[in-house]
């Protein structure tokens, strides 16, 4: 099933972590429609600006999968409302991936992903369904082995 022209669900819904564990990581319709607006508004406008495969190293996340890596409880990965993106290996950085989102789309949360002062490791987006964007954009950084969270600038 596509996501959008250039996204398919396969791709968001893969799962190392799912597969070695037996971990189920199939979407309800809900979810579904939420990563097809997410698709729509956020990954298939980067594809096109680029003009070339965009790389979605973390898309949908069941409950269950979520709980086995440790993720929030209010990941907006589970509720199928957000992607990670990593261009590591290619010709565009993440941070230009980042820098375009957050100066051209419409999104909810926009999170640059540890990383260093020029390059994130990955950038987290997410899209809200209801439409109510809070154009939140954001910094993660470590310490002390804890995640924290600041307004980017």
């Amino acid at each position: 099933m596509q996501l959008s022209k250039n996204l398919s669900l396969a791709e968001v819904i893969r799962s190392e972590t799912a597969k070695r564990h037996g971990v189920s990581n199939m979407p309800t319709e809900e979810h579904i429609a939420n990563l097809k607006l997410v698709a729509e508004k956020v990954f298939q406008p980067i594809r096109e600006h680029f003009d070339q495969p965009i790389h979605v190293s973390s898309g949908y996340r069941s409950k269950a999968l979520n709980d086995k890596i440790g993720g929030s409880i209010t990941s907006q990965h589970c509720s199928g409302e957000a992607l990670d993106i990593d261009m590591d290996g290619t010709s565009i950085t993440n941070a230009q991936v980042f820098n375009y989102i957050k100066d051209n789309l419409d999104f909810d949360q926009l999170i640059w992903e540890f990383g260093t002062d020029t390059n994130p490791d990955w950038v987290h987006v997410s899209y809200e369904s209801t439409g109510r964007q809070r154009k939140q954009v954001l910094k993660a950084t470590k310490s002390g082995g804890k995640t924290t969270y600041t307004a980017y600038k």
